[in-house]
């Protein structure tokens, strides 16, 4: 019987190799806002009951993440599925177990944990390293989200192919994985729209040291040119105006990726 530690090793984060093999599976990033007072009941249900759950019905966990400036009393994980019907089925067998229902319950005697909920369905890019767990012994994980200008995504997706994840790794940056908003988004309850969004995490060994390594990417006289070919043959910037949104996590005790 494989045991949980050999179904979440099926799970996200690579190396910072380019796949040779595509990522076919369906992701999904979701967003629990915790009620005052009660993400540590959040973290406990996850660690004692949903991840567990998760695995008998099929879903696979893959990094579960908390702010380091966390003001929102959030969580922040990511799941995959074989594909979109199999995640629809996986949840509501999830839903409807005896076990999570008790857990449920038994979790929220003294009030509901979570206020709200957002969610957002991923496929990986094609630059994207092979999602596996990996513990990167990394300080934090940034995660990063990009919106375009209509139209712009593939210029975006090119420049990221071509150029922007060697310069990354050149200025001691580790890359994760890269994704785009699938095209159903049914069920989903995010303000992110498919077709002009690119979402990707990195790591670093601090956020001291990430800004370190995007000051000298910005000035490195490649990255510099790339931007500006890019650009050029897009017609024109390739992101919104303020439609770079950056974010720091740490993973929680029991997420698979470290």
């Amino acid at each position: 019987m494989k045991t949980l530690l050999s179904l979440l090793t099926f799970g996200l984060f690579a190396t910072a190799a380019v796949a040779a093999e595509p990522d076919t599976r369906l992701f999904e990033m979701r967003v629990y806002y915790a009620a005052e007072g009660k993400l540590d009941g959040l973290n406990a249900r996850f660690r004692d009951h949903t991840l567990k759950l998760f695995a008998k019905h099929g879903i696979t966990s893959l990094g579960y993440f908390v702010p380091t400036k966390n003001t929102e009393n959030k969580l922040v994980y990511f799941l995959a599925y074989p594909n979109r019907e199999a995640r629809d089925a996986s949840w509501k067998a999830f839903q409807a177990d005896p076990d999570w229902k008790a857990a449920a319950k038994a979790s929220e005697v003294n009030g509901k944990l979570i206020t709200k909920i957002e969610s957002a369905f991923l496929t990986a890019t094609d630059y994207s390293a092979l999602a596996q767990v990996k513990a990167y012994g990394q300080g934090v994980f940034e995660l990063r989200t990009y919106t375009t200008e209509a139209g712009r995504l593939p210029d975006l997706n090119a420049r990221f192919r071509d150029h922007t994840l060697k310069l990354f790794e050149k200025h001691g940056m580790t890359n994760v994985s890269y994704w785009n908003l699938a095209a159903d988004q049914k069920g989903a309850k995010s303000p992110l729209v498919a077709g002009n969004t690119l979402i990707y995490l990195l790591t670093h060994k601090s956020e001291e040291a990430a800004k370190a390594s995007f000051d000298t990417f910005r000035a490195d006289p490649a990255w510099v040119a790339a931007k500006e070919a890019s650009e050029k043959k897009a017609g024109g910037s390739l992101t919104i105006k303020d439609g770079v949104k950056s974010e720091f996590l740490v993973p929680t005790d029991y997420s698979p990726v470290k």
